[in-house]
C-alpha cells in the first residue's frame, strides 16, 4: 500500500499506565491498522470527555459517565474498558476516619477529580449531600494533606498508593457497587468509536485493540516498562499491580456482564436525575 492512501487515525487516551499499558502494542508498531497510521493523542480523561463531547477524535477513551452525552455519536467498543472487580475509586481523609464522621460535618469539602468522570458521579449518586471541588485528579492528594480540603476522591494509582501518605479510607466505590450490584463489576473508563467511520472500520479497530492489549500481555516486562513512562514516580511492582487491576479479562472483552454493569450505571444515574437515558447498550 502506497504512504498516500494511509490515513491518519487520531486515538485519544490518558498519559496514564494502564492506558498505556494498552496500547502498547500500537505504539511499538507491533499491532497495526491497515490503511491507518494511529496518531496517539495524550490527554487527562476529563479533557477527552469534552473533546468526545464536541466528536473531535474518531477513537477515545472517556470516562462511563460521560457516554450518555456522547452517544449519538460515537459506539462503545467491547474492548479496552477499564472495570473495577470489587475495587474501584476511594474516598480518603487525613482527619476523619469513617465515612459518618465525614458525613456528620455539614461543612465538609471534598475534591473530585472531574465533573464527567465515573468517580464523580457515583460520589453524586450516593454522596451527593458533600460540597465539591474539581482538581486534577494528580492534586487531590497534596489538597487533602495540606489541608484544603476534607477528604478526596482518588482515581489512578493514587487507589493503591494512598496508605503512604499515612491517610483513612473512607469508602471503596468499588465495594460499595458491588454490594448495591450482586457482584457486577465497575465500569469506569470504556473506548469508543466515532459511528462515521462506519461499523465494519469500527469493529476492525477494536479488534485491533484486543490485539494491541494481547501484544502487551504477551511482553509483560516491556509494556509495564513502557507504561511506566506515565507512572508518576511509582515503581515496576506498583506499577504493574495497578495494569493488572484495570487491564484485565473484562478489558479484553466486557462480555455480557460488563453490558449489564454499564446499563445499571447508565439506569442509575438517570434515574437519579444526573445523565441522560441511554437504554439498551450496543458493543462493537
Amino acid at each position: 500500500m502506497s504512504t498516500d492512501t494511509v490515513k491518519a487515525l487520531p486515538i485519544g487516551h490518558s498519559p496514564d499506565p494502564d492506558d498505556a499499558f494498552m496500547f502498547y502494542g500500537f505504539a511499538t508498531k507491533k499491532v497495526t491498522i491497515p490503511g491507518f497510521e494511529i496518531d496517539h493523542v495524550l490527554d487527562d480523561i476529563q479533557t477527552l470527555n469534552v473533546r468526545a463531547m464536541k466528536a473531535e477524535l474518531p477513537v477515545t477513551a472517556i470516562s462511563a459517565h460521560a457516554y450518555p452525552y456522547v452517544a449519538d455519536n460515537y459506539w462503545i467498543m467491547k474492548t479496552g474498558a477499564s472495570m473495577g472487580d470489587g475495587y474501584g475509586p476511594i474516598i480518603v481523609s487525613k482527619k476523619y476516619r469513617t465515612m459518618d464522621e465525614l458525613l456528620a460535618n455539614p461543612k465538609a469539602v471534598i475534591a473530585q477529580p472531574g465533573k464527567l468522570t465515573t468517580a464523580n458521579l457515583l460520589l453524586r449518586s450516593w454522596f451527593g449531600q458533600i460540597e465539591q471541588v474539581e482538581m486534577g485528579f494528580d492534586q487531590i492528594i497534596d489538597a487533602v494533606l495540606s489541608d484544603k480540603v476534607d477528604a478526596g476522591l482518588l482515581i489512578h494509582e493514587g487507589q493503591i498508593t494512598w496508605q503512604q501518605h499515612g491517610l483513612n479510607k473512607l469508602a471503596d466505590f468499588g465495594t460499595i457497587w458491588a454490594e448495591k450490584t450482586g457482584g457486577l463489576p465497575l465500569p469506569l473508563g470504556l473506548d469508543c468509536v466515532r459511528k462515521d467511520l462506519g461499523e465494519s472500520t469500527a469493529r476492525t479497530i477494536s479488534n485491533a485493540l484486543q490485539d494491541s492489549i494481547r501484544a502487551a500481555y504477551d511482553d509483560i516486562k516491556g509494556s509495564v516498562d513502557y507504561a511506566l513512562q506515565w507512572g508518576r514516580g511509582i515503581d515496576a511492582t506498583t506499577g504493574e499491580k495497578f495494569v493488572k487491576m484495570y487491564v484485565n479479562d473484562l478489558t479484553m472483552d466486557m462480555g455480557e456482564r460488563g453490558k449489564k454493569a454499564l446499563e445499571y450505571l447508565f439506569r442509575m444515574g438517570a434515574e437519579a436525575g444526573i445523565i441522560p437515558e441511554v437504554g439498551a447498550v450496543d458493543l462493537l
